[in-house]
């Protein structure tokens, strides 16, 4: 019986999601930590550079289609569902064909841009995209589905494979920028060939599309692309600027403390994906009071869950850089760390707000606050740059882009209903008690169960 309640725990859609998240950072954590020993710092900030522009782009495929399509996926009709799905892989596929016209232009031309991370992706991104439609889709449906388990699945698959690949290369001794790219498009196409053969994809409902939905996607999405681009470019941002303004190495320096991040952004993720459901339920039933105590408690659970991570990370900062990498521990890795793991408490409420918004129907709002976040990012992060003249002053503006969003969203989801900010730490530390002390009571129950035969 006691197994039982721990299978039937685990099967919960947070859980799952949760433990995929954490599976695949370290999964992530691991294949980074096998470039950073095997690349030079200026070969890593090119790759991460190719990285990060890889997914600032797909961020507008996935801006346009993703939220629009699990809104309108989640609970609806066999036929419904196929027309949705197959409208998904209209729109998507003609995304793709714009990127790929795009690619096609520039391989064509007998000019080259000279810096190596932005000729890279231009040559390449095309063909990234075709690769990975399929595992987007599949991705897609499987939120809308809650079936979390798959999601792992596709993402672990890909993952895994290019860990695999990246210790073949080190095997054969052929670990070079190239080979990583290489590596890293047949992962990602095996991971979206396997979607299609077992029909997660649901490549079948192409000729299910409507223009009246894909119409539907593209209107609902055109808000949460802006949404979705400006949140990516507001991280991708520090890229281009460290990248330009200080060089490839000091990028790399800079991408490993805040890869280190993810033990504060795998439970950000995993809940993020988790709560948009009850929020939209409690705000589709008009029920006000209740959308603002979701926030609240996911917001100030998050927040005391990673409260020891903050303070561990600021203890032993260094400890964590030479595991991934002794050579960068007398770098400024370390207190890049620390710097964002200190602003890293004001995270869970802005995400939580954020999304919030977009629940209650106002993704306007996060559209046009992340112009004022990317602006605060940018005018913060060169004024960095001129004044530390190093990577410090660029970590150190991430602080103003934070305030700026978690402010705009305050004062726009008080008109919605009234609420204290601080009542979401003191809920959170009050959901977190109760569930601890029912967790630990239940535990004793199950003892006295079995002590009394």
């Amino acid at each position: 019986m006691f197994f039982k309640q721990i299978i039937d725990k685990l099967r919960n859609p947070h859980i799952v999601n949760l433990i995929g998240n954490a599976v695949m950072s370290v999964l992530n954590m691991v294949l980074i930590a096998i470039f950073f020993r095997y690349l030079s710092m200026d070969e890593m900030g090119i790759w991460f550079f190719f990285q990060g522009t890889i997914g600032l782009i797909d961020t507008f495929r996935a801006g346009l289609i993703t939220t629009a399509f699990i809104t309108s996926y989640a609970g609806n009709t066999e036929e419904r569902s196929r027309e949705i799905a197959g409208s998904a892989w209209y729109l998507g596929s003609g995304i793709t064909v714009v990127f790929i016209v795009i690619n096609l232009v520039y391989l064509l031309l007998p000019y080259r841009i000279p810096d190596g991370g932005t000729d890279l992706f231009i040559k390449w991104f095309g063909l990234v995209y075709v690769i990975t439609l399929p595992s987007f889709i599949a991705s897609c449906i499987a939120q809308a589905e809650q079936r979390f388990d798959r999601l792992l699945y596709i993402r672990a698959v890909s993952q895994i494979l290019s860990i695999v690949f990246a210790l073949v290369m080190i095997l054969t001794n052929h670990v070079t920028l190239m080979m990583a790219v290489y590596t890293g498009f047949l992962a990602g196409g095996i991971a979206s060939l396997m979607t299609i053969m077992l029909g997660w994809a649901r490549i079948d409902t192409f000729k299910n599309y409507s223009k009246k939905t894909i119409r539907h996607l593209f209107d609902f999405g055109k808000y949460s692309v802006g949404t979705s681009l400006g949140s990516s470019m507001f991280r991708n941002s520090d890229t281009y600027i460290i990248n330009f303004m200080l060089g490839p190495g000091s990028l790399a320096v800079y991408n490993l403390g805040l890869r280190l991040m993810e033990f504060v952004e795998t439970p950000l993720r995993s809940f993020a994906a988790t709560i948009m459901p009850p929020l939209s339920a409690a705000h589709n039933q008009d029920n006000k009071p209740h959308v603002i105590y979701i926030l609240k408690k996911y917001a100030g659970m998050v927040t005391i869950v990673i409260l020891p991570i903050v303070i561990g990370s600021l203890l032993f900062s260094e400890f964590a850089v030479w595991i991934v990498d002794k050579k960068y521990v007398a770098t400024a890795a370390p207190n890049v760390f620390r710097i964002f793991m200190t602003f890293a408490l004001l995270y869970p409420v802005e995400r939580f707000m954020a999304l919030t918004l977009d629940a209650t129907n106002q993704p306007q709002v996060n559209a046009v606050k992340l112009i004022f976040m990317l602006a605060a990012n940018i005018i913060g992060d060169v004024l960095g740059v001129l004044i530390f003249h190093n990577v410090y002053g660029v970590a150190l503006a991430t602080l103003l882009p934070v305030v700026v969003g978690l402010l705009i969203s305050y004062f726009r989801l008080q008109k919605y209903s009234k609420f204290n900010l601080l009542d979401v730490y003191r809920i959170g530390y009050l959901e977190t008690f109760w569930l601890i002390r029912d967790s630990i009571k239940a535990f004793k129950n199950r003892n006295k169960k079995v002590a009394d035969g």
